[in-house]
């Protein structure tokens, strides 16, 4: 029998073209890998810090350390705004979870609304920030961190606290929630309040979180502590008897200025109406304003004692000099000026204790030279009292140029200049000072500034003694007296001025006050803005106020009363 071939695979010798090509392919692999083995070496032996400063930048992070906001303090060192620590968090979008169980969690613990913290989260998606809830205490945000919610993260921060809330609100102000200062003296020493923030090298995960502090790079530096002029227990008396007055005569706010008369530092400074600096929701922006200090008035008769100097010290009115105000009005230019009565004859004490404004003009109508309008500026009106609040008005005394007859007369009882009650009540330190006016100042002073002289000492002396007379019983200042003690003072009624002129039945109440006279040791402005009450007159509506205030403020500080029992 014949064999029948085996049939199988039949094996052809690789192609000469096979080979190349297998050859080139298997060539550019070990290249390739010889070029990668080379650049791991080269990276790890030779440029090693390529590759730690690619981890690094993944890593290492400098965060900032929150420096501390110095303290406010009242002149004998009790706290008026502190900062205290608080918590901030924040979140990656990105990373927080999609579950709706964690989500509702996360916003029971920050006490918001399920849909409306969604809805944020949904805005920020596309970011790598958003703040969950900001300035919360150190227990509240913990119980947010310890439901362990990937993406969640905190920062240290500070939250300004003002112990005294809204009774002396507008004189420090207030910061934002960055602890910026925004208002009142936190906005004019906010560079010295705030301080340095300093700096950190932290190590944190992919996701930046914590893993590590590594160095502090600059220490943080705490602001500067302020010590303010105002004594915290008359500032409460202060506003107290103020609030009460605007509320009693149904007034439209008022303003409360006590200076130290040896220092002119400001002791107590009330505004109303206030707010709570602690809590700031619903806030009425009126509330903000320091009306003693930015706002400006026709301040009236109580200008007549500042006039009376600049009178007295042109040697034409000796003491003895009788004004007859006959018959209660006179004509200027067509205006009419009318006293409150007929006063008849008036000595010089006379037309301050009646404030008569007819007898303020005579004497201002026989000058030729400007001499009320210049003690005026000599006094520190129509420019700013320099004590560095921001915004703090000048007023306006008016130019000599644009003087008629009854503006000359005008200014002498107290109309046709604007002044604020700060302004008012550091004028009548040269009144106490025997001529010396010193510059009103927020801030505590070590020592008394040097007082610059305006008015002749025996001129303010004698001023002083008229304004002690018109604050007698029986006048019409009678109720600014404080039992032991004696006071100088002078009432004014100001009608209020609006777009078509002066406002029928719409005034402001004013008392300026020195007490004791024997040696001055305070003086004080009280303004009443619109009173709406029976009464309306300043004898009747400010001067109570200032004897509530001074007379308690004088017994605080320990000054000796200087009149016996049977005459207080």
């Amino acid at each position: 029998m014949s064999a029948t071939p085996r049939r199988g695979k039949t094996r052809h010798a690789p192609s000469p073209m096979g080979q190349a090509r297998y050859r080139v392919m298997l060539g550019l692999v070990l290249i390739g890998l010889a070029l990668l083995a080379g650049r791991i070496v080269d990276l790890h032996v030779f440029d090693r810090t390529f590759l730690q400063g690619q981890g690094d930048a993944r890593t290492l992070r400098v965060d900032p350390i929150p420096a501390h906001r110095g303290m406010i303090t009242d002149r004998h060192g009790e706290p008026l705004a502190i900062s205290t620590p608080v918590v901030t968090l924040w979140a990656n979008p990105q990373d927080l979870p999609d579950d709706r169980i964690q989500r509702l969690r996360l916003a029971q613990a920050l006490g918001q609304e399920p849909e409306a913290l969604n809805a944020r989260i949904e805005r920020y998606a596309d970011r790598e920030f958003m703040y969950l809830r900001r300035r919360m205490t150190p227990v509240d945000a913990q119980e947010v961190l310890d439901l362990r919610i990937p993406g969640v993260h905190k920062r240290a921060e500070y939250k300004r606290y003002y112990p005294a809330g809204e009774v002396i609100a507008q004189l420090i102000g207030v910061t934002n929630i960055d602890d910026q200062g925004q208002e009142g003296l936190e906005l004019a020493y906010q560079s010295y309040l705030s301080g340095e923030p300093g700096r950190r090298r932290v190590l944190k995960d992919r996701r930046g979180r914590l893993v590590r502090d590594l160095e502090v790079l600059q220490e943080a530096e705490p602001g500067g502590d302020l010590t303010l002029a105002i004594d915290q227990r008359l500032q409460y008396m202060a506003y107290r008897e103020l609030k009460s007055a605007v509320d009693e005569n149904d007034a439209d706010g008022g303003v409360l200025v006590m200076l130290d008369a040896d220092t002119g530092e400001v002791l107590a400074m009330a505004n109303q109406p206030s707010y709570n600096p602690n809590n700031r929701a619903g806030l009425d922006p009126g509330g903000l304003r320091n009306r003693a200090i930015v706002d400006v008035f026709e301040p009236g008769s109580v200008m007549k004692p500042l006039a009376m100097s600049a009178l007295l010290e042109t040697g034409r009115f000796p003491p003895d000099t009788v004004v007859d105000t006959s018959p209660g009005w006179m004509v200027i230019d067509g205006y009419t000026i009318k006293d409150v009565a007929n006063y008849g004859e008036l000595t010089l004490s006379g037309i301050l204790e009646k404030s008569s404004n007819i007898g303020m003009s005579k004497l201002t109508l026989q000058l030729d030279d400007p001499v009320v309008p210049e003690r005026y500026r000599a006094l520190g009106f129509d420019q700013v009292p320099g004590t560095g609040f921001p915004g703090e008005a000048g007023g306006s005394v008016p130019a000599p140029q644009v003087w008629s007859s009854s503006q000359w007369a005008a200014l002498s009882y107290g109309y046709g200049l604007s002044v604020s009650a700060l302004q008012l009540a550091g004028a009548y330190t040269a009144i106490a000072n025997h001529g010396e006016r010193l510059p009103p100042s927020l801030l505590r002073l070590n020592r008394p500034p040097a007082g610059e002289p305006v008015i002749e000492p025996d001129v303010a002396d004698r001023v002083l003694g008229m304004m002690d007379r018109v604050v007698e019983p029986g006048t019409g200042a009678r109720r600014a007296l404080v039992p032991g003690y004696s006071v100088a003072g002078k009432t004014g009624t100001v009608r209020k001025s609006g777009g078509g002129g002066y406002e029928e039945n719409a005034y402001r109440s004013l008392f300026v006050g020195i007490a004791p006279v024997s040696d001055p040791r305070l003086i004080t402005v009280v303004m009443i803005d619109h009173p709406r009450g029976d009464a309306f007159y300043g004898g009747a509506v400010a001067a109570p106020v200032f004897s509530r205030v001074a007379g308690s403020a004088l017994r605080l500080l320990d000054v000796p009363p200087d009149l016996l029992d049977e005459d207080s």
